[in-house]
């Protein structure tokens, strides 16, 4: 059976352009250009990702995005819009958005992104179901954290590095190795993936984001965690 992947996307000619790649991959496609049919599809055809644009008519993508995570729905979310501002980013990872895909991006990135995503949904990875992070309870099957009786829901990429964190824990990982081992994307100096997304977890799970103490940079290399 082939892998299903959704798009909800607007513009007409970006929808054609992706459908058409992603079925010349071999990937089975459904298009929609509005948020409510999105969500109408999503619950009902189960994707195994999502590209969701965020200027949309209607429910946007951010609204979009919160509704499928509250509904609990955990297949990975890649957001596309001509936005670039860092805090538009922020807020998108924020809400569960797995990753972030400026326009206009290179086909051949974002078919290694689903690619990378696709293929760690399917593998099995050596950490418990449940670690504690300082105050903080991550319980990555349902990728929800809890704060005391706060609950917050990490997205795919974020529960993904804090999963490759914890297994060189007290070690540094190299920014490149993540970039690579999670996103499929060979060493790339001005893609800021990774560390949006460590500035996303630490929001989440650092009592003070500004001064972390478990999600350390070491800087010129990487990041370490110490639980």
């Amino acid at each position: 059976m082939k892998t299903k992947i959704l798009i909800i996307e607007d513009e007409p000619d970006m929808a054609m352009g992706l459908r058409d790649n992603l079925e010349f991959e071999g990937y089975e496609v459904l298009v929609t250009s509005t948020g409510e049919k999105g969500l109408q599809l999503a619950s009902k055809e189960k994707p195994s990702c999502v590209l969701l644009d965020l200027m949309l008519p209607g429910i946007d993508g951010y609204e979009v995005c919160h509704q499928l995570r509250k509904a609990g729905f955990r297949a990975p979310i890649i957001m596309l819009t001509a936005r670039g501002q860092e805090i538009d980013k922020v807020r998108g990872l924020e809400l569960g958005a797995d990753d972030y895909v400026t326009k206009p991006f290179g086909l051949r990135e974002l078919l290694a992104r689903i690619k990378a995503v696709l293929r760690r949904t399917l593998e099995s990875e050596d950490v418990p179901e449940a670690v504690k992070i300082g105050k903080v309870e991550v319980h990555f099957p349902t990728g929800k954290a809890l704060r005391g009786k706060k609950e917050l829901t990490l997205g795919y990429y974020e529960v993904e590095v804090l999963k490759m964190l914890l297994c060189h824990q007290g070690q540094v990982v190299e920014r490149k190795d993540i970039l690579r081992e999670i996103w499929g994307l060979e060493n790339e100096p001005m893609n800021r993936s990774v560390d949006n997304h460590v500035v996303s977890l630490r929001r989440k799970i650092e009592e003070d984001p500004t001064n972390p103490q478990h999600i350390l940079t070491v800087h010129g290399f990487g990041y370490k965690l110490v639980p």
